[in-house]
C-alpha cells in the first residue's frame, strides 16, 4: 500500500444503528430519495421501523382549482402522480410499521390513493385527513375496514356522517379520539352519540356548533373524558320566529352537563386571535390565509401535530 494512503470503511460496513439515528433527522423527501438503493446496508436501515412509525406527509400539497360541482376541486395530473410516487416508496420502506398517517388539509387524496394506503398501513392508529373531497362513501368505508387498530380520526365535517361511524363502530373496537374540522350540527351530534357511545376525546375547536348539538353530545356520551370548543361559534336556535344567534358566553346550564369532563376546554374571548378569525371566517376556517401549520394545533395534546 501507498505510503500516506488511508483505509477506509465501506459503505455498506456502516452501523445500522448509526445509520438509523441519522436517517431519523430526514424528512419524508429525503428518506424516498434513493438513500435505500446506496447499499444493502442502507437499505436495512432506510426500512427499520423507528423511521416509519409515522408517515407525515404534511408539507405536500395538491396543486388544484374550484370547481362548481362535486369533488368542487380539480388536481392537477401532476400533483397526482407527485402523491402517488411518494406514497409508493414509503410505503414501500415502511414494510407496514405506520402507525400515523398525516395528509395537508389541501392535498386531495383520491380513492385509489386512500386504498393504496390502507392496504399498506395494517397497524394504523391515527390517521389525520383534513380534506375528503374526492373520496367516496365506498373509498373510506373500505379503508375503514382494514384498519381495525384505529383508535383516532382528524377529518373534516361531512353531510351524511352515520355510514362513515357506523363503519368506525364495527371495525375499530380500540377507536376512542376523534377531532371535526368544521360544523357540528344536531345530525352529526346525534351520529356520534348513536356508533361511538365509547368516546373518550373529541374536539370541535375552531367551528361552528349548535348549542343543541353540545347538550346532546354531552348528555348522550358517557365516557367522553376531554372536549375541546375552543374558539368555536356556538349557535342557539330559538323558537320561531326570533332568529339564531350566536352566543357569547357559555351558560350554566352546559357547564353542569360538562363538570364531569376531566378537561372541557373553551374560549370565547373577543381579545383571542383565533376567536377572532373563527368569527371573521363565521365559524368555517380558512385556514390557507394563516400561518403554515397553524391547522395542525390543538389545546388536547393527544390531538396537535
Amino acid at each position: 500500500m501507498e505510503e500516506g494512503a488511508s483505509i477506509g470503511r465501506r459503505w455498506e460496513e456502516m452501523d445500522i444503528d448509526i445509520l438509523v439515528r441519522i436517517f431519523q433527522s430526514f424528512d419524508i423527501f429525503e428518506l424516498i430519495s434513493g438513500i435505500a438503493q446506496v447499499c444493502s446496508t442502507w437499505r436495512l436501515a432506510a426500512c427499520d421501523p423507528l423511521l416509519w412509525r409515522t408517515l407525515d406527509l404534511s408539507m405536500l400539497k395538491s396543486n388544484f382549482i374550484k370547481i362548481p360541482l362535486e369533488p368542487y376541486v380539480y388536481v392537477d395530473c401532476r400533483s397526482d402522480k407527485t402523491l402517488t410516487k411518494v406514497l409508493k416508496i414509503a410505503l414501500n420502506l415502511s414494510r407496514g410499521n405506520i402507525q400515523k398517517l398525516i395528509f395537508h388539509f389541501n392535498l386531495y387524496v383520491s380513492d385509489d390513493q386512500l386504498t393504496y394506503a390502507a392496504e399498506r398501513c395494517p397497524r394504523l392508529k391515527r390517521l389525520v385527513m383534513p380534506a375528503w373531497n374526492r373520496i367516496k362513501k365506498t373509498g373510506i368505508c373500505r379503508a375503514i375496514r382494514m384498519w381495525e387498530d384505529l383508535e383516532s380520526l382528524t377529518m373534516p365535517s361531512i353531510a351524511n356522517p352515520p355510514y362513515l361511524m357506523e363503519e368506525i363502530s364495527r371495525n375499530c373496537k380500540n377507536f376512542s379520539e376523534l377531532k371535526i374540522m368544521g360544523p357540528c350540527d344536531i345530525i352529526f351530534a346525534s351520529t356520534l352519540v348513536a356508533f361511538l357511545p365509547t368516546l373518550k376525546v373529541l374536539s370541535l375547536r375552531c367551528s361552528t356548533i349548535w348549542k343543541d348539538a353540545l347538550i346532546i353530545i354531552l348528555d348522550g356520551l358517557p365516557n367522553l373524558e376531554v372536549l375541546n370548543i375552543s374558539h368555536c361559534l356556538i349557535i342557539e336556535v330559538p323558537p320561531p320566529p326570533a332568529p339564531k344567534k350566536v352566543l357569547k358566553e357559555i351558560d350554566e346550564s352546559i357547564l353542569e352537563k360538562a363538570s364531569r369532563l376531566r378537561e372541557f376546554l373553551t374560549c370565547m374571548d373577543n381579545s383571542c386571535v383565533m376567536c377572532q378569525r373563527a368569527r371573521s371566517d363565521e365559524g368555517l376556517m380558512r385556514w390557507y390565509k394563516y400561518e403554515e401549520g397553524l391547522w395542525k394545533t390543538d389545546e388536547v395534546r393527544s390531538l396537535a401535530l
